[in-house]
């Protein structure tokens, strides 16, 4: 993998869509992180906070679509793309680089092999000079993402003889075909059928 921008402060901005310097975005980052003093706790401690306590929309039975940071916060939900925008607004908040990663996967293998977009992040750690990649998405029937700074654990494996892949570019803002989407549609079972194929 590799970053985008050799600029780390393209990996700290607050957007439109990563707006966290919204105030509840970034009292949310600094409350969970007040008590972590080292780099690596506190992502870990965003990351699982993300990965835990926002729901899936999909997972949950929700008929709701967010997109931006502040939006998947008000709400607790969000697909993979949006939690990905919690992510990195949370860790930016807190002056942590982090950068957006997207990989090919078939939708429901073996029933249906439509290819499909998935979202995650990269996150900088300074104090160890590397990118880590971790899925917030949820563990759910048979997920288990972790974070690791060592042995990277995403939500899904990939089969390379069926076309999956990452792309191993790690943008600094969300691709905007993503972005088109989430602010397409206002229910899931809109947004569902038309996810995102590809960057």
């Amino acid at each position: 993998m590799y970053p985008e921008s050799d600029d780390l402060n393209d990996y700290l901005v607050s957007d439109t869509i990563i707006d966290w310097e919204t105030p509840a975005v970034r009292r949310k980052a600094l409350e969970l992180t007040q008590s972590l003093s080292d780099e690596v706790a506190k992502a870990r401690c965003l990351y699982e906070w993300v990965r835990d306590t926002i729901s899936h929309t999909n997972d949950a039975g929700l008929d709701i679509v967010t997109c931006t940071a502040s939006e998947v916060l008000h709400h607790g939900t969000g697909i993979c793309f949006a939690k990905s925008h919690l992510l990195a607004a949370l860790l930016r908040a807190v002056n942590i680089p982090a950068g957006f990663c997207y990989q090919v996967l078939r939708l429901d293998p073996p029933v249906d092999n439509e290819p499909v977009l998935h979202g995650f992040n990269a996150v900088y750690l300074a104090t160890l000079d590397k990118w880590i990649r971790v899925d917030s998405r949820g563990n759910t029937k048979g997920i288990n993402a972790q974070f690791s700074i060592e042995q990277e654990q995403l939500a899904f494996a990939m089969d390379p003889e069926a076309d999956e892949f990452i792309y191993e570019a790690i943008f600094a803002a969300p691709v905007d075909s993503v972005v088109a989407t989430l602010k397409r549609y206002t229910t899931m079972n809109e947004l569902w059928p038309d996810l995102p194929q590809c960057l």
